[in-house]
């Protein structure tokens, strides 16, 4: 069984940068590919960005990419997902998301997931 918290969430103004944090428990870390999904009110959740098992071969969303990277500390069982230039249609719950090997955008494929943190940008 793999436990997900998130962590980092908060208001910030456009232009800003947040950092989230989703520590993870039980399983083998580095075979897991981890993962970032968004959704907003009334929305249906999206991918944001992935980290593969294994190789930890990294994708992104086009609304996202160039602005928010994602990385791994396969000792501390932890992933990040870093949020530059924060635009106020990034607005959401964020979600972390784990399955066993692979990677993939489609939220089905992800057995394991976080209770979310909330991210407010500001116009």
């Amino acid at each position: 069984q793999v436990q997900l918290v998130e962590s980092g969430g908060g208001l910030v103004q456009a232009g800003g940068s947040l950092r989230l944090s989703c520590a993870t428990s039980g399983g083998t870390f580095s075979m897991y590919a981890m993962a970032w999904f968004r959704q907003a009110p009334g929305k249906e959740r999206e991918f944001v960005a992935a980290s593969r098992g294994g190789d930890g071969s990294r994708s992104y969303s086009d609304s996202v990419k160039g602005r928010f990277t994602i990385s791994r500390d396969n000792v501390k069982k932890l992933v990040y997902l870093q949020m530059y230039s924060l635009k106020p249609e990034d607005t959401a719950a964020y979600y972390c998301a784990a399955r066993w090997g692979g990677s993939g955008s489609y939220s089905g494929e992800y057995k394991y997931w976080g209770q979310g943190t909330q991210v407010t940008v500001s116009s």
